[in-house]
């Protein structure tokens, strides 16, 4: 089965959607740059008295715990309810998940208390939240002596959810199809945020795509192909990161199409 992003990519940049974030401190003008450059409109509103009215008006709610406090998890189970009430994509970052219980407490808690259409994580950070005895080493992966699919597919059934692993090859699953990526370029690793930028990217492409399976792998795709043309000719990741905004932006669909590389298996 061959699958072609470019239809999702075009889609994105012709309906140039409203992506809502309540997102990491960290790499919040990552994530803000990233979804602009593959055309589509972020917004950053975290305070609790207007996350609820910031979601009426967009087309995708990304939640990353990475910078989480209580009050921060306040204000996003106010905009993830406010999400469900308008029928849009959810997507829950479990950034650091397995790291400390605060961090494995209140991802459990979003998930319990409204309605998150993708969990998105790295192999240590999605096993934990599906309940294995792992742990991460601060917000990078550690090993896990689980096959990862089935880990994701266990998890999507269980919250009725799309799931994506992201790695050397990422996977996405609604619990029977499998999508798996591999895309992508080791340089990412060097780069503080390309994680929490690819979280945005999914929910640029959720928004446009109600397949959420589709929407995840290839807005993947896309970024970790664009990540390619740019490590080609960075000098190492100060440039590699400004060469992959422009190669995002500068992405056409036949280059997308001819360059993507996503499995389907069941």
């Amino acid at each position: 089965m061959s699958i072609k992003v470019s239809g999702v990519l075009e889609k994105v940049r012709k309906e140039k959607p409203v992506v809502h974030h309540l997102t990491n401190w960290v790499t919040i003008y990552d994530c803000a740059n990233i979804v602009k450059v593959f055309g589509a409109s972020p917004v950053m509103a975290h305070a609790q008295e207007e996350a609820g009215d910031m979601v009426k008006l967009a087309s995708a709610l990304v939640l990353n715990i990475g910078t989480l406090t209580v009050d921060f998890v306040h204000s996003m189970k106010v905009a993830a309810k406010g999400a469900n009430m308008k029928g849009i994509p959810v997507v829950l970052d479990v950034c650091g998940a397995g790291a400390t219980k605060l961090r494995d407490d209140k991802s459990l808690e979003l998930l319990d208390v409204a309605k998150v259409d993708i969990i998105k994580g790295n192999a240590s950070e999605v096993a934990r939240i599906a309940g294995e005895n792992v742990y991460t080493k601060g917000v990078d992966a550690a090993k896990v002596n689980k096959d990862l699919v089935y880990v994701a597919k266990s998890l999507a059934a269980k919250r009725a959810c799309t799931v994506v692993i992201t790695g050397k090859e990422d996977i996405v699953t609604d619990g029977s199809r499998v999508f798996t990526v591999k895309n992508g370029h080791d340089i990412m690793g060097c780069v503080v945020g390309t994680g929490c930028m690819a979280a945005s990217v999914i929910g640029t492409f959720a928004a446009v795509e109600r397949d959420l399976v589709l929407a995840a792998a290839c807005g993947l795709a896309c970024f970790e192909a664009a990540s390619e043309i740019a490590a080609a000719s960075s000098g190492g990741p100060g440039t590699f990161k400004g060469k992959m905004y422009d190669a995002v932006f500068n992405l056409d669909g036949e280059t997308a199409d001819k360059m993507s590389k996503i499995a389907v298996s069941e």
